[in-house]
C-alpha cells in the first residue's frame, strides 16, 4: 500500500545486517536501544564496563570526530565519568578520543544534576555542580578539538556547554561557525542552534523557524537537515500557549514536504540511529494533525521509539504510543 502512495521509495529498505532484533512490543512501541546496532551495543556494553580498551575497539567502524548519534550513546551512560578521566590521563596515542567522550559525559552529566527545571526552580546546590561539570566538559572539549582540528563534535557540544554557562550570544556563534567550517550541513550544530534561538534562550519568535529553513534549503535531497525544520516547529509548540498551533494548511504542507525532501527520500541514508530522525518528524507531523505523511512516517519507524523529543510531554511513550495508533 505505501509503496503505490508514495512510489519508489515505499519500499522499506533491505535487512541490515548489524540491526538487533527488534525486542518484544509493549503498546506497538519500544524504546530504541544503542541505536539498534550491535556494534554500537558492543560499545555501550565495554562503557558500561569500564572497560577502554573494549571501547576504543568497539569504536573502530565508527568516526566519533563526526558521528554525533554514536558518541550520544557514551555522553547520556550513566558512570563513564568514573574511568573516563583515567583514559584521558593514561592513554597519550588516544587522548582526543577519550578528552571527547569525557567532555561530552560531562556536558549531559551536568545537565542530569540541573534538571530541566525552570531556571527560578533550581537550587543553588544544582547550580554549583552544573557548572562545575561544565567547566571540566569546557576544558576536555577545547582540548580535544584543538589535538584533533577536523572534528565537529566537539564544537557541537561546546554549544550546549556554552548555553548552559551563559557565555554568550557572541561566543556561541563561533562556535556555532567553528562546527559548521567543519561541516556546513551538520544536522546536531543546526539542531542545537534551533534550540538557542527560542525565547526562553533569549531568541525571538522565528528566528529559528528562518534559520532551519534557510538551512534545509541549501541540503541536497535525502539530507536529514530537513528535520531542523521539523523541530523547529516543535520549538514553536513549546513555545506557545495554543496545543493545537501547529494545525495550519501551511505547516502541513511544510512539514510534510520536507519530510519527503529528506527522510523519506530515496536517496536518504539510514545510519545507525536514522530512527532519531524519523521521531522529530512524528512528532512534529502529529502536532499538526497531519494524516497523510504521518502514517507513513510511524510506518517506517515499525514501534521504534527514542526518548528525545518525545520528552517534552509528561508522558513521552504514552504519547508515541498513542499518536502511532492513531496516525
Amino acid at each position: 500500500m505505501f509503496g503505490k502512495l508514495f512510489g519508489r521509495g515505499g519500499e522499506r529498505p533491505g535487512a541490515d545486517p548489524y540491526a538487533l532484533p527488534v525486542p518484544r512490543k509493549k503498546n506497538g512501541m519500544y524504546t530504541l536501544r544503542a541505536l539498534g546496532d550491535v556494534r554500537v551495543l558492543a560499545l555501550v556494553e565495554a562503557a558500561d564496563a569500564g572497560e577502554w580498551e573494549a571501547v576504543k575497539e568497539a569504536l573502530a567502524p565508527f568516526d566519533l570526530g563526526r558521528d554525533h548519534h554514536v558518541l550520544g550513546e557514551l555522553a547520556v551512560l550513566d558512570g563513564v565519568e568514573e574511568w573516563i578521566g583515567r583514559a584521558v590521563e593514561e592513554d597519550k596515542e588516544h587522548r582526543a578520543t577519550a578528552l571527547l567522550i569525557s567532555g561530552a559525559r560531562h556536558v549531559s552529566w551536568g545537565w542530569e544534576a540541573r534538571t530541566s527545571a525552570r531556571a527560578v526552580n533550581v537550587t543553588q546546590e544544582q547550580w554549583r555542580i552544573f557548572h562545575e561539570r561544565l567547566r571540566t566538559a569546557e576544558e576536555h572539549l577545547l582540548e580535544a578539538a584543538e589535538l584533533r582540528p577536523e572534528w565537529v563534535t566537539p564544537w557541537r557540544h561546546l554549544l550546549t556547554s556554552g548555553r548552559g554557562m551563559s557565555l554568550g550570544r557572541a561566543v556561541n556563534e563561533t562556535r556555532l561557525d567553528a562546527a559548521l567550517r567543519r561541516d556546513p550541513l551538520d544536522l546536531s550544530s543546526h539542531l542545537e542552534w534551533v534550540s538557542q534561538l527560542q525565547p526562553r534562550w533569549g531568541g525571538e519568535q522565528g528566528q529559528a523557524l528562518a534559520f532551519a529553513r534557510e538551512a534545509f534549503a541549501g541540503a541536497p535531497d535525502g539530507h536529514p537537515l530537513g528535520c531542523a525544520v521539523a523541530m523547529a516547529h516543535i520549538e514553536d509548540w513549546v513555545e506557545s500557549d495554543e496545543s493545537e498551533c501547529l494545525d495550519t494548511p501551511e505547516i502541513h504542507e511544510e512539514l510534510a514536504e520536507a519530510a519527503r525532501r529528506s527522510i523519506l527520500h530515496p536517496d536518504y541514508e539510514r545510519r545507525p540511529g536514522w530512527q532519531h530522525d524519523f521521531n522529530m518528524f512524528a512528532m512534529a507531523l502529529s502536532l499538526a494533525s497531519e494524516s497523510i505523511v504521518c502514517r507513513r512516517v510511524f510506518h517506517e519507524l515499525d514501534g521504534a521509539h527514542t526518548t528525545w523529543p518525545w520528552t517534552y510531554f509528561a508522558e513521552p511513550e504514552k504519547q508515541f504510543a498513542r499518536r502511532q495508533r492513531h496516525a
